[in-house]
């Protein structure tokens, strides 16, 4: 079970502005045009509550060369985190454990978790009423599971599923 508590804060007009400036830094130690760089998860979203963590998807050509970026992104703050359960994207971190204020996920550009977590965000971007309704889900599950980011986070998954499926069927 996790250590960190999940604490929801309400949206800061400065996260855009944080994760800029972050993204300069991270450009500057990457220093190639292979990627992109963007800024994914509840902080993208104006107006959305959200643990006030900026979560950045680094898009590469090819996961299985994101060794890398071990180095150049270390040199700026990043701790690499194994997760072997996530099979397409590797998983950074910036900051204490529990305490972080980046979290960093390398993926193949234009793969699967590339794709979905831009779409999401974009839907969300879009759809006020439905952010809504996933902020009210986060709400509830910050209540009920504050002692367990895990768990928090594992329980919004059905919710994000849901929403990516929905968007899939009306494109066909």
């Amino acid at each position: 079970m996790s250590k960190s508590r999940v604490q929801l804060h309400h949206y800061d007009p400065a996260w855009p502005l944080v994760y800029k400036e972050e993204y300069k830094r991270i450009r500057q130690v990457l220093m190639d045009d292979k990627k992109r760089i963007e800024h994914i998860g509840s902080t993208s979203i104006p107006n959305l509550t959200a643990k006030p963590i900026i979560d950045i998807l680094v898009g590469i050509p090819e996961l299985y060369k994101f060794s890398e970026y071990l180095e150049p992104l270390s040199s700026i703050g990043y701790e690499y985190v194994p997760k072997p359960e996530w099979k397409e994207r590797k998983f950074f971190r910036k900051g204490p454990k529990g305490y972080g204020t980046f979290h960093l996920h390398i993926c193949e550009i234009h793969g699967t978790e590339w794709t979905e977590k831009l779409a999401f965000r974009d839907y969300l971007r879009t759809q006020p009423e439905k952010a809504k309704e996933y902020e009210a889900l986060k709400r509830q599950l910050a209540h009920s599971h504050q002692e367990d980011r895990s768990l928090y986070t594992e329980k919004k998954a059905p919710f994000i599923r849901s929403v990516i499926e929905d968007m899939y069927s009306q494109k066909s």
